[in-house]
C-alpha cells in the first residue's frame, strides 16, 4: 500500500474527503517526525512507539574495493511494534 492508497482508506473509514484525509495523515506524520526529531517519544498503545536511538561510530568496508572506512556516530529513528499490532500480523 502506498500513501495514496492509505489516504483513500482513511477517507472511506473516517467518512472524510480524500483532501481532508490527506491533510490529516500529513499532520500525523509531521507531528511524529517533529516530536521524535526533538528527542521525545511517540507512543500509540497497541500500535507501537517511535523514538530515537544512538548508533555508535564504527568501522565499515567499501564492498567494491574492500577499503576500510569510518562511519560516524549518529542518531536514528526507531519504531517498535506494539503487542496488538504484532498479534495481528502473527495471525496471518
Amino acid at each position: 500500500m502506498n500513501k495514496t492508497e492509505l489516504i483513500e482508506q482513511i477517507a472511506i473509514r473516517a467518512n472524510l474527503t480524500k483532501a481532508d484525509a490527506g491533510r490529516a495523515l500529513n499532520a500525523v506524520l509531521d507531528t511524529i517526525v517533529e516530536t521524535v526529531s526533538n528527542g521525545d517519544d511517540v507512543t500509540l498503545p497497541g500500535f507501537g512507539s517511535f523514538k530515537t536511538t544512538q548508533r555508535a561510530a564504527r568501522e565499515g568496508k567499501n564492498p567494491r574495493t574492500g577499503e576500510k572506512l569510518s562511519i560516524a556516530a549518529t542518531t536514528v529513528p526507531k519504531f517498535s511494534a506494539g503487542a496488538t499490532f504484532k498479534g495481528a500480523v502473527a495471525k496471518k
